[in-house]
């Protein structure tokens, strides 16, 4: 909000100089016109600046025609906004209501309805908005220390959670309470809104990797909640079960690397070959806990399908100059 704060002040300023140099004497109108067009994103500032232009042309044009027919009164103001409310809500410009209201007060503070009276309005437009797009478009803060720092705390919690996997297998009695997944969840839902927030800035070469890379998290986190479920079956301790924390071990280290080391994989495809040799459960107790570690290493394995397919296709995963 401050450096949005920091735009529109530098917007309103422009306007009001553009203004006053062109010999307009409402140049403050184009400052306020200035301070509706600012927004967050390049392409939804373009979205709403075009919006508010031709929802103040439609406006000028109904103010024009009620004006002129009944005279300046109180109640004809009134009846424009029945009449042009609706119209520039069906030409789909809604987001332009405010400002179209604006030009239109100004029109009838001045009380003319010449030709050049329009023209000085649609000067103010073009100013107004047009500092605001400037201002837009010259410069955006550059977010990717802050999608950088969004991914370390990720992937940090996500090492967390495997290494309170492992102690689970380890001490089927140890109780996790799972505050991590809510971290993380919270994590990526921030991390996705600024990433989509970076990509409405991208005008010409739109870069969805961060995109990609959130929504490969969330898949995990899926995937991770289906772990902690198995997990909470493994109840007595058995050796399989600590052959698998060390896969989980592993894991709580591979996570925090930007590409894909293929060490868990390799545990994995080891102990899925020890575990077929071993033998067959006897008592109904080592059935359900021998189901839950294997159920539990192929829930394991749909995580690294995932790692894997997308590390290896996502650019930003492999190069940090993107993210420093």
């Amino acid at each position: 909000m401050g450096f949005r704060v920091i735009k529109t002040a530098i917007a309103a300023l422009l306007a009001v100089v553009a203004a006053s140099t062109l010999g307009i004497s409402s140049a403050m109108s184009a400052a306020l016109l200035a301070i509706l067009g600012v927004d967050v994103t390049r392409k939804r500032s373009l979205q709403t600046i075009s919006a508010r232009f031709f929802a103040s042309l439609i406006g000028m044009v109904c103010a024009f025609v009620l004006f002129s027919i009944f005279g300046f009164q109180h109640w004809v103001f009134a009846l424009y906004i029945l009449l042009a409310f609706p119209i520039i809500t069906r030409a789909g410009f809604s987001g332009g209501i405010v400002t179209s209201s604006v030009i239109v007060v100004h029109i009838y503070n001045g009380g003319l309805l010449t030709a050049h009276a329009m023209f000085v309005e649609v000067e103010l437009l073009l100013i107004g908005l047009g500092s605001a797009a400037i201002v837009n478009l010259v410069y955006m803060p550059n977010p990717y220390k802050r999608l950088n720092a969004i991914r370390r705390e990720v992937n940090d919690l996500l090492s967390q959670m495997f290494d309170q996997i492992a102690r689970t297998l380890h001490e089927p009695a140890y109780v996790w309470d799972g505050e991590e997944v809510i971290q993380a969840t919270a994590k990526v839902e921030q991390g996705h809104t600024a990433a989509k927030r970076e990509l409405e800035n991208q005008m010409l070469h739109p870069d969805e990797s961060w995109i990609v890379y959130f929504y490969m998290r969330k898949q995990h986190l899926d995937s991770i909640q289906n772990m902690m479920q198995l997990v909470a079956q493994v109840y007595s301790k058995m050796p399989q079960g600590d052959q698998a924390a060390e896969i989980f071990e592993q894991l709580a280290q591979d996570v925090k690397t930007p590409y894909y080391t293929g060490k868990t994989e390799k545990l994995l495809l080891q102990f899925e070959e020890d575990f077929s040799k071993t033998r067959l459960p006897v008592t109904r107790e080592e059935f359900e806990v021998y189901s839950a570690i294997l159920q539990l290493c192929r829930e394991l394995e749909q995580y690294l399908k995932i790692s894997k397919r997308d590390k290896a296709r996502n650019p930003l995963l492999t190069q940090d100059n993107k993210v420093k």
